[in-house]
């Protein structure tokens, strides 16, 4: 051992930590400060206050060494670690900044499967780094803490943290990818809480993974005890130092404290803030990851604005999943129907509303839909993701007025030697494009695949995707409902205009009315004197 070796306190952190950033900053005052004064007030400001102005409020952004020596001088807190891949990097932050006995009661990686079975069982699927993984330890670590502790401890708030992650092989068959979890009590002998988050690595080689996995715990557990009154905090805190290196792709918060949080928003809070490209929930209004019911499923995509649902949108949604899940090659069983909503999209009127986005995902759950909040206005982007999870076929429903715009973009953007590339990007062989016909003015004819005016440079390459199936019509559209477009019975309703009603289907007017949904006015009560 090192006699003269001493851990900082926490004022000699901050010091520290002070300084370095008081001289850097400094530098950078020096070097601008012929542009804008104002601008060097600020950095000056931001420095004094060792601040970082975040987006909702602004915060102090620790190193993750401050945060471990933080809980590890709480004698409140205390709890085990279990890892299993990419080392035991959380626990060992707790470790090497001192005073770990205040901490960690227990740190283990059943590393070998068998080892790892005869503790946790065995698992069903035989992947090992999966969510029902997470849960098998979180379960067997947290009730070991309880059994063990709980009278010994009984002003202690214990915790039982676990991960399973595979980290990125020699050969870069395996990205890195893994699930994070905790289960902890926020009083002594109080109902336990859990928070389980699916994380994608981003570094390139397996040290820097381990490292990154080692922060984000940190992270974990330090938000779970400070942010937990503050959901969109408590997530964007769990990126402190970590910019670039990873994306959190699913968060779910469940237990007595958290009863107050809906998680559909946390799957908004990752996309809106750049933790994720894309977030999923399903109609029970549970966060879910790809990873553990699109495995090698065959999926069809339908994004709109749902603003309301109207007639259009459910005939869109039942009509192209039932072609779809009947095509040649398509095993019902392993058929999916995402219901897509873009950031652009919830952005259309200006900053996203929290209020709107429930009201138009309340619609989507209840009539059964799984929902995508995503940041693709590119459709490759959501289908490169899937791509992960080995999806087997991949259903594009697009609008015909959009699909000719989109092949228009296609052309005039890639009017180079890129033109058959950038085509190439989307319609991969397991891509299928179906096109919902839309009228057009002043024409009797209905706009569908078959007669969009493409350009005539490309007509040719658009008759071979129609030929090879890879665009095709949705079949038995209700053409008398065409006319109806959400906007304008956004309008009508926000209004409580007669007739509304007629324009979407009655289990979503019952809904709108009786929870005032998009602004519906409340009914006036009237009384008889």
């Amino acid at each position: 051992m090192i006699s003269n070796f001493r851990i900082p306190n926490n004022k000699e952190f901050s010091l520290s930590f002070s300084i370095f950033k008081y001289i850097i900053i400094n530098i950078i005052i020096l070097n601008i400060y012929k542009h804008r004064h104002f601008f060097c007030v600020i950095l000056y400001f931001n420095t004094v206050n060792h601040t970082i102005t975040k987006s909702i409020m602004s915060r102090k952004v620790l190193e993750p060494e401050q945060k471990a020596l933080e809980i590890n001088l709480d004698q409140g807190i205390y709890g085990a670690f279990a890892e299993i891949g990419a080392g035991q990097e959380v626990a060992r932050y707790f470790f090497k900044v001192g005073a770990a006995a205040g901490t960690i009661a227990k740190t283990m990686s059943a590393y070998d499967k068998l080892v790892s079975d005869d503790i946790y069982g065995v698992e069903a699927s035989g992947r090992y780094v999966c969510e029902s993984r997470l849960y098998k330890m979180l379960d067997h670590e947290y009730n070991l803490m309880i059994n063990r502790l709980r009278k010994d401890r009984p002003k202690t708030k214990l915790f039982a943290f676990a991960d399973t992650v595979s980290a990125i092989n020699y050969t870069r068959t395996i990205k890195g990818n893994g699930w994070v979890g905790i289960r902890f009590q926020l009083e002594p002998n109080g109902e336990p809480n859990d928070v389980v988050l699916h994380v994608k690595m981003a570094d390139k080689n397996n040290t820097l993974q381990q490292q990154a996995v080692g922060i984000l715990g940190v992270n974990l557990i330090y938000a779970c005890h400070k942010y937990y009154d503050n959901p969109e905090n408590f997530i964007i805190s769990l990126m402190d130092n970590l910019e670039e290196r990873l994306h959190i792709d699913m968060i779910r918060m469940e237990g007595p404290d958290f009863k107050k949080i809906d998680n559909r928003l946390l799957s908004l809070y990752l996309v809106k803030n750049g933790l994720s490209d894309i977030a999923m929930f399903n109609s029970e209004k549970k966060n879910i990851h790809a990873s553990e019911f699109l495995y090698r499923a065959q999926t069809l995509i339908v994004r709109g604005s749902f603003r309301p649902v109207t007639h259009v949108n459910w005939d869109m949604l039942e009509r192209s999943f039932n072609q779809f899940r009947n095509e040649e090659g398509i095993k019902p069983q392993k058929a999916h129907l995402l219901a897509e909503i873009t950031i652009n999209n919830l952005k259309s009127s200006g900053n996203i509303d929290e209020k709107d986005f429930l009201d138009r995902t309340d619609l989507l759950c209840a009539l059964g839909q799984t929902v995508v909040i995503s940041n693709c206005s590119e459709r490759k982007k959501l289908i490169d993701y899937l791509s992960d999870y080995k999806v087997e076929t991949y259903g594009l429903v697009i609008g015909a007025r959009e699909m000719l715009q989109l092949m228009n973009e296609k052309y005039y953007e890639n009017m180079n030697d890129r033109l058959l590339a950038a085509f190439g990007d989307l319609f991969s062989q397991n891509v299928r494009i179906y096109v919902y016909p839309a009228i057009q003015e002043g024409n009797s004819e209905l706009m569908q695949s078959s007669n969009l005016p493409i350009p005539d440079e490309i007509r040719f390459l658009y008759k071979h995707l129609l030929e090879q199936g890879q665009i095709r019509d949705i079949e038995g559209v209700d053409t008398d409902l065409l006319h109806i477009y959400s906007k304008e019975v956004l309008e009508m309703l926000q209004e409580d205009e007669d007739g509304w009603e007629d324009y979407v289907p009655q289990q979503i007017a019952e809904m709108i009315k009786k929870n005032c949904l998009f602004n519906f006015p409340y009914q006036k009560m009237e009384f008889d004197y």
